[in-house]
């Protein structure tokens, strides 16, 4: 079975990409897998999957591969005496900004290209955490309270100590701080708004328990992972969740009780549905007094959260079969057409 995987991008999560790129190939070994890499100018490359390391990448090795362009139902590569064209399904594995705040989806929906990943409804909604909020409380599932701060306003924040910083549309932990005295707040502003002019503040719980979830939908059937209980500290901070992308052993199933995740598989379904269709994501979920509280969506999970499926080539044979499809719309000029024989044109 043939299929790309598309990973880079012009994000601070560019180098993750790649990581998850080359943990999802060992992954799919059983797949006639093809590699296409976004560079930080989005030109796109072939890549040779022998040359697959982090390496290639750093040392601008790429650049001596195919470049290869956009076209009608897939990617065109092009050459003197004509062009050859892939067109194979395609795995978004691209994190961050372009792979998660729609700009992919668009542009593979534009090309009318099929690909496992969030379309742009809901990349749009799950990229940015203060809709997240949002599309959360609308479909009447618990989040923490939150306030919203933008890079020019006034730093007076009205949530109580401590509580967390976090860049409103960065994932990967970048840019998050804990802040548990006022002192600390100029610095911990000042790191956020490196990476974005957007951040959102909630109450920081120590010893919150934390589970995740991830799924998707196939065929009209929901398919869950293990519930995973992660061990960290108090977060997972960059380095961490560098790592963290690169796991692709199994992990272990969190010790809850059954209501308990059926409680966590409803709050994902709810989610999930109608709007993730055709991605793979996964749920990060806080459990406060026996009650679900959604933390964060991850519309392209590290490395796809491989290591929470007890066969991930099986889960991504499943979703590749059961693809949203987008109406073709053709045009026939019947309007103008009309219009131009009333007037006798």
């Amino acid at each position: 079975m043939k299929l790309a995987i598309l990973f880079g991008g012009a994000s601070y999560e560019h180098e993750i990409s790649i990581v998850s790129a080359i943990t999802v190939k060992e992954k799919l070994s059983r797949y006639e897998l093809s590699f296409i890499f976004c560079d930080q100018d989005h030109k796109f490359y072939l890549i040779d999957g022998t040359k697959m390391k982090a390496v290639t990448f750093s040392r601008g090795e790429h650049r001596k591969m195919p470049q290869i362009f956009l076209a009608n139902g897939g990617f065109e590569q092009r050459g003197l005496f004509g062009s050859k064209k892939h067109d194979m399904p395609i795995l978004n594995l691209i994190h961050g900004g372009d792979g998660e705040d729609g700009s992919i989806a668009s542009l593979l929906d534009f090309f009318h290209i099929p690909f496992i990943g969030p379309r742009k409804e809901a990349s749009m909604l799950s990229f940015d955490k203060h809709y997240t909020k949002w599309l959360a409380n609308s479909l009447g599932i618990k989040t923490l309270p939150y306030e919203i701060l933008h890079k020019e306003d006034k730093r007076a924040v009205k949530t109580a100590y401590p509580f967390i910083i976090k860049p409103a549309r960065l994932g990967s932990s970048i840019g998050v701080s804990i802040v548990r005295e006022e002192r600390e707040l100029d610095y911990a502003l000042d790191v956020a708004f490196e990476f974005d002019s957007v951040v959102l503040i909630e109450p920081f719980i120590a010893g919150v328990k934390e589970y995740n979830l991830a799924g998707f939908s196939a065929r009209g059937e929901m398919n869950y992972s293990i519930v995973e209980e992660p061990q960290k500290a108090e977060f997972l901070d960059f380095e961490k969740k560098y790592l963290d992308f690169s796991r692709s052993g199994n992990v272990a199933e969190a010790s809850v009780s059954d209501t308990l995740v059926q409680q966590l598989r409803d709050a994902f379904k709810t989610i999930y549905l109608p709007l993730f269709e055709g991605a793979l994501i996964r749920c990060d979920f806080f459990e406060i007094e026996g009650e679900v509280y959604l933390n964060e969506i991850n519309p392209i999970p590290g490395s796809m959260a491989n290591y929470l499926f007890d066969d991930f080539g099986d889960a991504i044979q499943k979703l590749l079969g059961s693809l949203p499809d987008k109406k073709m719309i053709r045009v026939k000029y019947d309007y103008i057409h009309s219009i131009s024989q009333a007037k006798g044109k």
